[in-house]
């Protein structure tokens, strides 16, 4: 059992919580764009104080290791190494999308603990994270209650005939930013469910990292490699006069 501090910045949502024994402690995020770099340490800084610990108190940094935004993750991957390499502390990564999947799974079981004649909420079924990579491209995964990868992480087309052959089988959950362009082409089928205005968060990774901390599955500090999927490609300057 350990206080884990876990890092989510592979996505639009900065994100950082504090997680003891796999329940969080104190949580601060935001979504304003193109800040990572500028809010991630101010908000370790915060938790951890306004939680009563010192940095020295963790036992393991925990960081979201991709696939998602090439410069989010880098943000993420360097804070968490150079606290681990400052403090002496092991390093843990967690997969965006098993992170996100593991979310879905609680907000869907949530939703149906609290359900008061509403709408029915989304269904246990398989999970499928969807993380926007423009146009009609997302990074994607399917994990099932366990959150087992049932479909391991790819970049996708999306497309009407995406996922039939899950979803002919059971009902699945659709989620993240790449969920709003997938939605109008596969929310025709009975069994495709899908969680509106779900983002990426910190305190997603909490059980998913106290497992691995258990289990002492700890990532080479030096040698760690984010989960880019993706090679980064730089954009053309827009700067006119510049060819």
């Amino acid at each position: 059992m350990g206080l884990i501090l876990c890092l989510e910045t592979a996505t639009e949502v900065c994100s950082v919580a504090l997680a003891l024994n796999g329940n969080i402690v104190k949580i601060k995020e935001s979504s304003s764009p193109n800040e990572h770099s500028s809010l991630l340490t101010v908000f370790i800084e915060e938790i951890i104080a306004s939680g009563g610990y010192a940095l020295s108190n963790l036992d393991a940094v925990a960081v979201s290791m991709g696939p998602g935004s090439y410069t989010g993750i880098r943000i993420g991957v360097a804070t968490a190494k150079g606290l681990c390499y400052s403090l002496e502390k092991p390093l843990i990564a967690i997969s965006t999308l098993q992170s996100m999947a593991m979310g879905m799974k609680k907000h869907a079981s949530a939703g149906r603990e609290t359900q008061t004649g509403l709408p029915e909420p989304p269904p246990i079924g398989l999970f499928c994270p969807l993380i926007d990579a423009r146009r009609m491209e997302v990074y994607t995964a399917v994990y099932d209650t366990e959150m087992n990868p049932v479909k391991e992480v790819s970049a996708e087309i999306i497309h009407d005939k995406s996922f039939d052959n899950f979803l002919t089988h059971g009902r699945m959950v659709f989620a993240g930013s790449g969920a709003e362009k997938c939605k109008p082409l596969l929310e025709h089928h009975k069994n495709a469910f899908f969680i509106d205005n779900f983002t990426a968060s910190a305190q997603f990774m909490a059980a998913l990292a106290e497992d691995k901390w258990t289990r002492v599955q700890f990532e080479d500090i030096a040698y760690f490699e984010p989960f880019y999927l993706k090679d980064f490609i730089a954009g053309k300057p827009r700067v006119k006069g510049l060819v």
